[in-house]
């Protein structure tokens, strides 16, 4: 089973990866393509927008043509993309290579990665260490993307950083051989072609919205807006669909459970966390401290520790304690870490001084993201799993993009040290609505040694 485990969490480092290492790169690239800063944050944000709009179609075409299928499809996808991306000439071949083509491979990649680790590992201790084991390296794909991204570009040039991608992905190719999807594709299921576009508008609408808060508020609330009506739209139609004896794209089902609503909730907000703190001590330390992004990946050294040390002892965690009390304390470890980060680091002109807050930050959020996941993951049958992993990942992708934005508002509000620390202070106040959310998670969600409710009903 490690062998098969090994390329699932390769893949989610490698698109974690993908998420934050672009920013370090974005002058050279400008420089190098001949284009403007605001052309390589065009493709950036493109990026965001296809992953936004396919994840949940994504999701749902593992059970048409296969789990292992669309996981291998979206590796070669991203892999040509990347490789295009190394080689691209201008910005119109860097935004087809990374933000169409990456994008697309990307929401075709990671749904598999969650539904095959739930149909695999069917053991409640096993899968939580399957799932820390998965958490762990995309948190550090996350964390270290930055100072990965950075050193191979001081050292060599951007263009090698997309060739390092695209060597991940013929790794994972390679290791993907001893991969067995548990359940066979079914041809003849469905597919909700209206659903997908209108749950792609109402998503692209938002995270547009989300990205125009640092630069018009009331473009953001009336993008934010229009998107959640066609959302509703689109809800309104699955359940018509429901009624009607047809599959709609997303079964209405999945929200009638308060546990997996609840879970939900704590991953947007851990992941909104996560990338907001990334976003304004990154920030910090590059435009007020003048640390170059080396010196800036250095620094976040202690988080990627962190999340790396309790990601991976989640399987021993899940043997002693519930998932509640794991999603609430890597909260309270989280938040805690906020509070430490800012009284030290305002109060000294080390670097060091960053470091106790960011390893608490990530030892909290990887305290909690396994648990998160796996609640939403075994709440329902196997039949569901490509629905709930394609808005699980949905959901986490409107965190991190949630967690930049509210950050980068703030910011561009006031670009002074106290604009820093206010930022955070948000961050910490979203961190307790998590809180308040693990809070009335149930207290029987306790992984023991008893398999897992993956065929029980939700």
């Amino acid at each position: 089973m490690r062998g098969v485990l090994a390329p699932l969490a390769l893949a989610q480092f490698i698109c974690s990866f993908a998420g934050s290492n672009m920013n370090v790169m974005i002058n050279d690239i400008s420089e190098d393509l001949d284009t403007t800063v605001q052309g390589v944050q065009l493709a950036i944000t493109i990026f965001l927008l296809v992953m936004a709009a396919l994840m949940i179609p994504g999701g749902k075409l593992t059970d048409r043509y296969g789990r292992k299928r669309c996981f291998l499809a979206g590796l070669a996808i991203y892999g040509v993309g990347a490789l295009l991306s190394a080689a691209a000439p201008g910005l119109g071949v860097l935004i087809l290579g990374n933000s169409i083509l990456e994008g697309v491979g990307t929401a075709l990649l990671i749904p598999p990665v969650y539904i095959l680790t739930t149909l695999l590992y069917t053991e409640t201790t096993s899968r939580a260490r399957a799932f820390g084991t998965v958490m762990a390296l995309g948190g550090i794909g996350a964390a270290a993307g930055p100072l990965i991204g950075g050193l191979i570009t001081s050292a060599i040039s951007w263009r090698a950083a997309f060739v390092f991608q695209a060597l991940v992905i013929a790794l994972i190719l390679f290791l993907s051989r001893r991969i067995k999807d548990p359940l066979p594709p079914d041809p003849t299921r469905p597919f909700d072609t209206t659903g997908a576009v209108l749950s792609g508008v109402g998503l692209i609408l938002v995270v547009t919205g989300i990205l125009a808060a640092d630069n018009n508020i009331w473009l953001m609330i009336g993008l934010i807006v229009l998107g959640a009506l066609v959302l509703l739209w689109f809800l309104r139609s699955a359940r018509a669909k429901e009624r009607a004896g047809q599959e709609p794209l997303l079964s209405t089902s999945l929200f009638r459970s308060r546990t997996s609503n609840l879970g939900l909730v704590t991953q947007n907000i851990q992941w909104l966390v996560l990338m907001g703190t990334s976003f304004v001590v990154a920030t910090y330390l590059q435009v007020v401290r003048g640390y170059d992004a080396i010196q800036t990946g250095v620094i976040f050294t202690a988080a990627t520790l962190g999340l790396l040390v309790s990601s991976l002892a989640a399987a021993r965690l899940a043997k002693r304690r519930t998932q509640r009390t794991l999603v609430v304390t890597g909260f309270v470890v989280a938040i805690a870490g906020i509070g430490v980060l800012l009284a030290l680091a305002s109060g000294s002109p080390s670097a060091w001084a960053f470091a106790p807050g960011l390893l608490l930050i990530g030892l909290g959020l990887g305290l909690g993201l396994t648990p998160s996941v796996n609640v939403v993951q075994s709440s329902f049958p196997d039949e569901q799993q490509g629905e709930i992993s394609g808005l699980s990942r949905c959901v986490s992708n409107l965190g991190s993009s949630l967690g930049t934005a509210v950050a980068g508002t703030i910011l561009v509000a006031g670009l002074s040290a106290h604009a820093y620390g206010a930022a955070m202070i948000a961050l910490a106040v979203l961190g307790l609505v998590g809180l308040a959310a693990a809070m009335f998670l149930p207290r029987g969600t306790a992984p023991s040694t008893s398999p897992a409710p993956s065929h029980a009903p939700p």
